[in-house]
């Protein structure tokens, strides 16, 4: 058992992205906000830029993006983010997006994520979630890896934040039957895997890459209304109301849900600790993998956080990739 303390920090549920920008100078950062057209990752990627971080946004609709970048440049008075189209379910594009990067990068906010309605695949036949919330992920992230370590040996260090979810509560990992071709496929199952997955791939990124400056770390933003619930079926809406009612979550503001994101980014606490799973601003405390999420809607499941599954989903999705 872990019984080191807790990693902590000044900031609170209640803190906003800004806040914890607060005399911060990003000048130099080169910074990539995946999904960033809007919600969390364009407030993310708004409050980077208003440190005086050069972001890209990296977004599957670049119309979408252009918007966001102006908006951006007009609250904070900065040069527009650059926008590059990523469709984080393509394996093509992904290369594309990583050979067209040129230069070191020092940090990596995997924000993007997609939520579905019933059972998608994409055209290698992997189930959606994992495919695009994960493996997306991991192949930008692996791909990005030398641009990471020039960031990390010019700056002292580089970051990637990966974005995670309570809902990881829900599933762990089945490495038998990834894609539902077996079981009853279940978006909110589906779903939670695949943040279970992002958490995993912190633990397994830190230990492969920490030696040479370059720390991950997975971030829950708490409950955010965002354009991710538009896909939500009856049961996941009556899922979500039913976990307000009974004080599992409160729902925050989008400043307030970036914060984590930013506190992953930017905290001095986290600059050269990696794995760990944020919530409301500090390292969460571990519960047992039959925990109810009711009494620990900040906590994080063993399976999230244990270094076996990180380093075997890493394999696989290195399997996968390849295949």
């Amino acid at each position: 058992m872990d019984t080191r303390p807790l990693v902590s920090t000044p900031f609170t549920a209640s803190s906003t992205a800004d806040e914890v920008l607060e005399d911060v100078d990003l000048t130099g950062v080169r910074a990539i906000v995946t999904g960033a057209s809007s919600g969390l990752g364009i407030e993310t990627a708004r409050a980077l830029t208003a440190a005086g971080a050069e972001v890209t946004l990296a977004v599957r609709n670049t119309a979408a993006g252009a918007s966001a970048a102006e908006t951006i440049a007009r609250s904070t008075g900065a040069a527009p983010p650059r926008v590059v189209r990523l469709d984080l379910a393509d394996r093509a594009g992904v290369t594309r997006f990583v050979d067209a990067w040129d230069g070191p990068l020092h940090l990596l906010v995997n924000n993007a994520g997609v939520v579905t309605g019933g059972l998608e695949r994409t055209p290698e036949g992997w189930e959606l979630h994992f495919a695009t919330n994960h493996l997306g992920h991991f192949a930008l992230a692996t791909g990005l890896h030398q641009a990471l370590a020039r960031g990390a040996a010019e700056r002292g260090g580089a970051r990637i934040v990966s974005v995670s979810s309570t809902a990881h509560m829900r599933s762990g990992i089945d490495f038998d039957d990834l894609h539902f071709e077996r079981r009853s496929h279940d978006p909110q199952t589906a779903y939670a895997q695949s943040k279970t997955a992002n958490s995993l791939f912190a633990v397994e990124a830190t230990r492969r890459w920490g030696s040479a400056g370059i720390v991950a770390n997975a971030v829950n933003p708490g409950g955010v209304a965002t354009g991710l619930q538009r896909n939500f079926t009856p049961e996941q809406k009556a899922s979500l109301d039913a976990a307000e009612a009974a004080g599992v979550f409160t729902y925050k503001t989008v400043e307030q849900g970036a914060a984590t994101s930013v506190v992953a980014a930017v905290a001095p606490e986290f600059a050269h600790s990696g794995g760990h799973y944020l919530d409301d601003g500090q390292e969460a405390y571990t519960v047992p993998n039959d925990a109810d999420l009711a009494q620990h809607p900040h906590g994080v499941k063993e399976w999230a956080l244990d270094p076996a599954a990180a380093k075997r989903l890493w394999t696989v999705s290195t399997d996968l990739l390849r295949s």
